[in-house]
């Protein structure tokens, strides 16, 4: 029996040619299993040094912003510094949550791909159907199930978006977005009280903004994956 081959994965009757290619073919589909966990691990090895990274130059401006304006006792020199260092922050910000976007878009491609191959797996030996816990086919509810969710938590778990690291990452650079509108504003003689509306409706606009690009990105990017299916499933059907 060829290495690596399970026993039930030879039909009786194969002969050692036949057993070989199977072989061969396991070999091929595991090497490429191995090799999209490895790519997804290092996706999100990247998604956390990302959002680290901005975390700690946020941590930076925040702490070298409470020097300054002890320094300047929050006079033209604080404003200056704030109005110089926070858009920096804002943007590194949004790069950081448009990353995190696509590494979690990847992730689907990456999950699609080992679901692709499990079933190619039970193609070789249906009886190791009752040994995957994760999905084993290409359609939204089996990639899921390989997320962790059932089907029941794709329409009832929306909320579990907020808590999502892109959402975390945005919530933060939506704060960022309505200090540095507040800062402009009382530059502007301003009251206060304005200067706070004014913050927490970029914070709510910001947000809105964010939420909106990340949802459209997640549908375009799934519209992507699904079209060349349904294209090769039409012109199967006009074939027929």
């Amino acid at each position: 029996m060829p290495e690596g081959l399970p026993p039930s994965a030879i039909p009786a009757g194969d002969d050692g040619a036949d057993a070989a290619r199977r072989a061969v073919r396991v070999q091929m589909l595991a090497t490429e299993h191995w090799s999209l966990l490895a790519t997804r691990s290092l996706s999100w090895n990247e998604a956390f040094a990302r959002a680290g990274m901005f975390l700690s130059l946020l941590s930076g401006a925040v702490v070298s912003l409470a020097l300054v304006a002890q320094a300047t006792a929050f006079g033209e020199g604080f404003v200056l510094f704030a109005l110089l260092i926070l858009p920096v922050v804002l943007f590194v910000g949004l790069t950081t949550y448009v990353r995190l976007l696509e590494i979690n878009n990847e992730d689907y491609v990456w999950v699609k791909g080992m679901n692709r191959l499990r079933s190619a797996y039970l193609e070789i030996d249906p009886g190791l159907a009752p040994y995957f816990v994760t999905g084993t086919a290409e359609d939204a509810v089996s990639i899921f199930k390989t997320f962790g969710s059932d089907e029941s938590h794709m329409n009832t778990d929306w909320f579990h978006g907020f808590v999502t690291t892109p959402s975390t990452i945005g919530f933060v650079d939506a704060m960022v977005a309505a200090v540095l509108a507040a800062i402009v504003v009382v530059q502007l003689n301003m009251a206060m009280v304005s200067a706070a509306v004014v913050g927490v409706v970029a914070f709510l606009l910001t947000s809105v903004a964010l939420g909106w690009f990340g949802y459209r990105s997640q549908a375009m990017a799934h519209l992507a994956l699904e079209l060349p299916r349904q294209t090769a499933r039409a012109s199967d059907e006009d074939r027929a």
